[in-house]
């Protein structure tokens, strides 16, 4: 087992935390969802954006440096690598964890699959790189979640 590969796995309150998300395409969609449940502050950054709910405020144009400013979490998820690296180097610089969609070697945190049930939740990660063992691993934790009373 490579340690280094391995994330910590850290809970933390998330409600009214400001969390933004830097893009706003399909997988940054799915990372919102999962932020919202938790009750999380979130503001999207991009000059797109598919559906979003009410409850997220969205500034409709391109990433800046100072973006992040006041920031508890980010997330950057666009197609556009420069930007998720800048995105990645302003938060590493400001001491804030960010997700980066298309790098795990810039992420600080692996966004988890979610599980819950019976008042528990479950986080699940692999090393970056092995999405479907995760999927397949949260499918079977859900399924124990539920089955617990």
């Amino acid at each position: 087992m490579d340690h280094n590969a391995l994330r910590f796995p850290l809970f933390v309150d998330l409600h009214n935390k400001p969390i933004v998300v830097i893009g706003a395409g399909s997988i940054a969609l799915r990372r919102i969802g999962v932020l919202q449940s938790f009750g999380a502050s979130i503001t999207v950054i991009a000059p797109e954006a598919l559906p979003l709910p009410e409850s997220v405020a969205w500034i409709a144009r391109s990433y800046r440096p100072g973006d992040l400013d006041g920031a508890f979490l980010v997330v950057a998820a666009t197609d556009h690598r420069m930007t998720n690296a800048q995105v990645a180097q302003e938060a590493r610089e400001r001491g804030i964890f960010a997700s980066i969609a298309d790098s795990r070697e810039e992420s600080t945190f692996f966004f988890p699959a979610i599980c819950t049930g019976s008042d528990l939740v479950a986080g699940v990660v692999s090393d970056g790189t092995k999405h479907h063992k995760t999927a397949r691993a949260a499918k079977a934790i859900r399924k124990i979640l539920e089955e617990i009373e």
